[in-house]
């Protein structure tokens, strides 16, 4: 029964998943390969941004990361998926940016203050 493509390569597969166990185990907390793979995919984000983003768009959003860094990382990372998916057709430029930036932004809280 065995020898079916299928069964392969799920086989494959686990072999790769216990490799990748194997490695995690030996290596532990090795800071330095944690550090450099965080490195790379900070590096590919920003190739994914510069390709899909207009100048203008690029600068709103850095402004955006002076004011609200964790916010502009949000952002950054939902621009990086939708590229990477193919939802964006074009580049995104700065009024695209600007809606984008308001659909992602939680709700502010209006604060009534009345004097009596």
């Amino acid at each position: 029964m065995s020898g079916s493509p299928d069964d392969e390569r799920i086989e494959e597969l686990r072999e790769q998943k216990r490799q990748e166990l194997q490695d995690r185990a030996q290596g532990g907390g090795n800071e330095e390969t944690q550090e450099a793979a965080r490195q790379q995919a900070e590096a590919q984000q920003e190739a994914v941004l510069k390709q899909h983003l207009t100048d203008g768009a690029r600068q709103r959003l850095n402004a955006v990361e002076m004011s609200k860094p964790d916010f502009a990382a949000q952002v950054k990372k939902q621009v990086a998926a939708l590229a990477q998916s193919g939802r964006v057709q074009g580049r995104i430029d700065e009024d695209q940016m600007k809606e984008l930036l308001r659909e992602l932004q939680p709700d502010q809280k209006s604060f009534d203050i009345r004097r009596r």
